[in-house]
């Protein structure tokens, strides 16, 4: 319940301070986030929030996805990140991830100071990279994230794992994938980088 109710929270929170015009970045949220998620199973304990949002800086790669990032990496296909997350938080947390080699750059939305779904998120992306909209292939876990860059304009790919039903909201993912490993066929290359590491 502690973590289900920490990550409904801080996604919450970005949409609400979006709103409000009130943005904090993305290590406030997440901290302010965990104390209210403790509060509601009853914790008090400092050592264990501060271990708590140590470890969400070092999350593990699903194995698909690196999988996925070497096979783009092969065909020369540049990968992007584009997150809420703060420089310094996507930095150690691509770094720990060990993804940092398979990665062409970082986007952050501390540049425009307000979360996604906004769309000067996505627009964020467009206009660092100069790329038209339509020429992204843009990738998420979140269901309501890839419908927003899809109404955007982006071709999307909703990585679905949990079989989720899909989102009531603008914007319809082009294609909707239960693991990464259908990623590089889905863009037309792949098998080149598949040797199972």
């Amino acid at each position: 319940m502690l973590i289900d109710t920490w990550r409904a929270k801080q996604l919450q929170y970005t949409w609400l301070r979006s709103l409000q015009h009130q943005y904090a970045n993305f290590e406030q949220v997440t901290s302010e986030a965990l104390d209210y998620a403790l509060e509601v199973v009853g914790i008090r304990d400092d050592t264990l929030r501060n271990d708590l949002l140590a470890l969400y800086a070092m999350l593990d790669a699903f194995p698909d996805a690196v999988r996925a990032l070497k096979e783009l990496r092969i065909a020369g296909i540049p990968c992007w990140i584009l997150s809420n997350g703060t420089p310094a938080w996507l930095k150690a947390s691509v770094g720990a991830a060990g993804l940092a080699p398979l990665i062409d750059g970082v986007l952050s939305v501390e540049s425009v100071g307000v979360y996604k779904p906004d769309p000067r998120v996505y627009q964020l992306a467009v206009d660092e990279l100069g790329v038209a909209a339509n020429r992204f292939v843009f990738v998420s876990a979140n269901g309501w994230d890839a419908c927003a860059a899809a109404h955007f304009g982006m071709s999307t790919v909703w990585c679905n794992r949990a079989g989720q039903p899909a989102e009531r909201l603008p914007g319809t993912p082009t294609h909707q994938v239960t693991s990464l490993d259908a990623l590089a066929s889905l863009l037309g290359v792949g098998g080149a980088g598949r040797s199972g590491t």
